[in-house]
């Protein structure tokens, strides 16, 4: 992928920020290897249901983390087409501009040939019919020495221009090319990873996918239990800072306007986000009949009149990082140390997301992964 990722430092949570300490690949063979450590193998020495969950899982978490790469690359790619067409377009108007000088020059030409125009001398003196006829001619040949150094000059300027330009364009197609081999790069990346997840999900037997099935619903009820702690927690502190402070009148802590326009748009957010439920994850789409995480988030607070870029990557930096009990409806929960899924958040330690392949839109905990997955809060407007 291209260098749009912007690099991090090693460090622990700040403020509900988590910054990477490891790069993914490195945590995700950490985790593979002490999961097959501490699963229990199957008698045949085939791996475990848990050991099958976190290979499936984290070949999604890959497949994602390549849709949002891909995603980067294919926005990248529009804007450097444009930017090549309107080089190529301009280009061509140069090009026609200086066909057009061209022929000016050769019609100058022209004109000197037919005319026999030179410097005038006392020979063109003599032979001219009268003195007036040779003051005719000098001033004929002034004008046309004139008006050719003139179309000289455009000349060289407008070819200058039209070179200067032709090597932009060039430039700019072989980024181009660059670019859409990220892109197919990418694709191919989310395909295969995809494929292998389906390939292992099929070995499964049907009473093996039953109890796989279990073992997702007891995340889903830690991970619940989990959200309904954050938000007593979030209660509690709201419940605080409503507490009168009789150390100064009411008049003197105004309800900040920037907190009733956020809500406004953030009640507008989640409408649209509600009304994507149960539409299906689709890598790289941004709607109306199926979304990827960004493609959601993106989608939900357009209807808000808010702009967001396209990638989680970017994403995360378009707002202001509050902490985690802090959140309120509308924010934006980012997920792992690539910054590789996003949801909107909905209060009472639940969000909407569009989790991973095979999945639906739909409403779950933001600890459906663990706490150590959260990897930021922002607030976009």
């Amino acid at each position: 992928m291209a260098s749009h990722r912007k690099s991090r430092t090693a460090g622990t949570r700040v403020a509900g920020i988590r910054t990477p300490a490891l790069a993914t690949a490195a945590l995700t063979s950490v985790a593979l290897l002490s999961q097959s450590a501490d699963a229990t193998p199957a008698a045949d020495g085939a791996p475990s249901l848990e050991e099958v969950e976190k290979k499936v899982d984290a070949l999604y978490r890959q497949a994602e983390s390549a849709t949002e790469k891909y995603n980067a690359a294919k926005e990248r790619t529009g804007k450097q087409r444009k930017r090549v067409d309107t080089l190529l377009d301009d280009v061509a108007r140069r090009t026609q501009k200086l066909n057009e000088a061209r022929e000016e020059l050769g019609s100058f030409a022209a004109a000197q040939y037919r005319t026999g125009a030179s410097a005038p001398d006392t020979a063109t003196f003599l032979l001219a019919d009268s003195p007036q006829d040779y003051f005719d001619q000098t001033q004929l040949m002034s004008r046309l020495t004139t008006r050719q150094k003139g179309a000289v000059d455009d000349y060289v300027t407008e070819q200058s221009a039209t070179m200067k330009k032709r090597r932009e364009a060039a430039q700019g197609l072989q980024t181009l090319t660059e670019t859409q081999s990220d892109l197919h790069t990418a694709k191919a990346t989310v395909q295969r990873k995809l494929s292998d997840a389906r390939a292992v999900l099929s070995r499964l037997t049907a009473e093996e996918k039953a109890r796989l099935a279990a073992i997702e619903k007891e995340k889903r009820e830690k991970a619940a239990e989990e959200a309904a702690e954050l938000a007593k927690r979030q209660a509690a502190e709201k419940a605080a800072q409503r507490q009168p402070d009789t150390s100064a009148s009411s008049s003197s802590a105004p309800s900040s306007p920037s907190s009733g326009a956020y809500s406004t748009k953030a009640q507008k957010t989640l409408a649209f986000a509600r009304a994507q439920i149960g539409k299906p994850y689709v890598w790289g789409a941004t709607g109306p009949d199926s979304y990827d995480c960004s493609g959601l988030t993106q989608a939900a607070w357009k209807a808000a009149g808010v702009s967001l870029p396209r990638t989680t990557y970017d994403q995360v930096n378009a707002g202001t990082t509050v902490s985690l009990a802090a959140a309120q409806p509308g924010d934006l929960v980012f997920f792992y140390d690539d910054v590789t899924h996003v949801g909107i958040y909905i209060g009472d330690g639940m969000m909407i997301h569009a989790p991973k392949p095979g999945a639906y839109v739909r409403e779950e905990s933001l600890y459906y992964d663990g706490e150590s997955a959260i990897h930021s809060v922002v607030r976009p407007a």
